[in-house]
């Protein structure tokens, strides 16, 4: 393995490790299982390449995507608490207006980047060689966005929110609406994926209406290999483990790409990886 190919795996991890704390909350903390991620990915890399695409500050447009993935997420806990739609249907159906909605938001199914301002021009402007610039760029943001969801997770509101994916009786019975606590839940899991998926646009140069397809598969797989990975024993070292397993996730797509596995079998790939982690407690008790 050339420094080059670990480097870019360990960038595209990064990036996608934002996308998977995302569906840690809903599919861990508030045993949601949200398919929204699939929309609100490409929608949060739709919202910024079309903002930089007027020259508005990359950062700027990263706000903006944070913003419109919450919306999304909003919806979905609208469908469910208000409506009274089971969440899978819930998330499927905000997803498959998201495609729509994206394409309003684009113009066009793809918009490309090249010779845009985006944030890793702005840290390679700073004279950060290459190929280090990104890759510090993107340590820099996960860590931000990992301790700023530990923190919060470690607050009144956060242990509700907890609580509400744990034993929902008991905080209905403390007062507390588990209504209020899903809706903030999803909001804040869809701005994390659309966050996601505008670094991933900035990081790749485009967005593309097609790129969130199986976001929620290898948002699972990284939560799950995280969990058998390093385990979960509390928030801290869950979300350590949710940014490794998706660093290994992408490892070892890039990895079967290498040796010759076709992109088009790359859905299975992820379904076995899936499949053996989750299966892998049970054979360790049975050997044992």
């Amino acid at each position: 393995m050339n420094l080059s190919f670990a480097i870019t795996s360990l960038e595209q991890g990064l990036a996608f490790g934002i996308m998977a704390l995302g569906v840690f909350i809903s599919f861990r903390i508030l045993d949601f299982a949200d398919l929204t991620v699939d929309g609100s990915l490409p929608l949060g890399a739709a919202v910024s390449a079309r903002l930089l695409v007027a020259g508005v500050n990359p950062f700027y447009s990263l706000a903006a995507a944070v913003v419109a993935g919450g919306m999304a997420g909003a919806i979905t806990g609208f469908l469910n608490t208000k409506l009274k739609i089971a969440p899978l249907l819930s998330g499927i159906l905000t997803m498959t207006s998201l495609y729509s909605i994206n394409l309003r938001v684009m113009g066009r199914p793809n918009i490309p980047l090249i010779g845009k301002d985006t944030i890793f021009s702005f840290i390679k402007d700073l004279g950060v060689p290459y190929p280090w610039n990104n890759l510090l760029l993107l340590i820099l943001v996960i860590v931000v966005v990992k301790f700023l969801l530990d923190a919060f997770l470690n607050t009144q509101i956060g242990f509700a929110l907890r609580a509400t994916g744990d034993n929902p009786q008991m905080i209905r019975s403390m007062g507390i609406s588990t209504n209020s606590m899903k809706m903030l839940g999803l909001i804040i899991s869809n701005a994390l994926v659309a966050l996601s998926g505008a670094l991933v646009g900035q990081y790749q140069g485009f967005a593309d209406v097609n790129m969130g397809v199986g976001t929620i598969v290898a948002g699972l797989a990284s939560v799950i290999i995280g969990e058998v990975v390093i385990g979960e024993k509390s928030i801290m070292v869950a979300t350590i483990g949710v940014i490794i397993g998706s660093i290994l996730y992408r490892f070892s797509i890039s990895i079967a790409l290498n040796l010759g596995l076709a992109a088009s079998d790359l859905k299975l790939l992820t379904a076995v990886i899936v499949i053996v982690f989750l299966s892998t407690p049970r054979i360790k008790k049975a050997l044992r």
